[in-house]
């Protein structure tokens, strides 16, 4: 275990396995304090420990949150807020793909509510916490698939016609929209907000999408990266010290790169944050 993050506390979603468990795993080995988050608690407890056997580092901690219901990211946040006196890095990881359209407690689509309300809703929610322990950071997981993605307002619950692949994507595009805005009311305040592609990584995703795309990731596997490989972007914008005052960007294998034209429009940045602000009724 290194001492680089000594000091630090890191949040981290979706981290009992895949490449948010690997994430984890790679901040507790530079030292930080790291909390994971996941929705069962005997696994995300195991998560836990089996991260601070494997980093050396004692300092890991979990709570536990299904951040599909507003109401829990809501718990969760407060929790966090009653337990550590400072965040240092929030890292948004928690996503899926659904193949079934699936309504959540709070009546919205699942993907959408998981892979964007939640990071919408638990950023805004702990946006005073990161302030307040500036220089701090913001890294939200994106992906490739953003790129064909579209938000349509029209059917953004997929409830006219509902496509797997359409509601990832938008959720995706959604993230690097979010991300944008946000750097943007971030300025001047000590944090940053960036997003990233972690790349086509081998882990749990899609486990829970039955048929014939479970078949087609299950075929893929052999083929992609590692969670190891796919955490290290996560990692390095989280922990790099030449990233210190980098905001508003998006990465790929540890490189700022171009996002999709769409996800650079400002306009819809600005629109997609005030719908994101009713859906959620946060404050920012």
């Amino acid at each position: 275990m290194s001492q680089e993050m000594q000091g630090k506390l890191c949040l981290v979603t979706g981290a009992t396995l895949g490449i948010g468990n690997a994430t984890a795993l790679g901040l507790a080995r530079k030292g930080a304090h790291v909390v994971i988050v996941g929705r069962d608690a005997a696994r995300t407890r195991e998560a836990a420990a089996q991260l601070a056997r494997e980093s050396g580092n004692p300092q890991v901690d979990f709570l536990v949150a299904d951040l599909s219901s507003q109401a829990e990211a809501r718990r969760l946040a407060a929790e966090f807020k009653a337990r550590y006196p400072r965040l240092d890095v929030l890292l948004n990881n928690a996503g899926a793909i659904f193949t079934q359209r699936e309504v959540t407690v709070d009546g919205y689509e699942r993907t959408w509510a998981l892979n964007h309300l939640a990071e919408f809703l638990l950023t805004q929610l702990l946006r005073d916490r990161l302030e307040a322990s500036a220089p701090a950071r913001i890294v939200n997981v994106s992906s490739t698939a953003h790129a064909s993605g579209t938000v349509a307002f029209d059917n953004l619950q997929g409830e006219k016609k509902y496509s797997a692949w359409s509601a990832y994507g938008q959720s995706k595009l959604a993230n690097i929209l979010f991300t944008y805005a946000l750097a943007r009311r971030l300025a001047g305040k000590g944090v940053t907000a960036n997003c990233l592609h972690p790349g086509v990584v081998a882990t749990g995703f899609g486990h829970n999408t039955p048929g014939f795309l479970n078949i087609v990731l299950g075929l893929a596997r052999p083929l992609l990266m590692t969670p190891e490989k796919g955490a290290a972007t996560s990692i390095y914008l989280a922990s790099s010290p030449e990233l210190a005052d980098v905001s508003g960007k998006y990465f790929a294998k540890c490189k700022p790169i171009a996002s999709s034209k769409l996800s650079a429009d400002v306009a819809l940045q600005e629109k997609l944050w005030e719908l994101s602000e009713r859906q959620t009724a946060a404050v920012g």
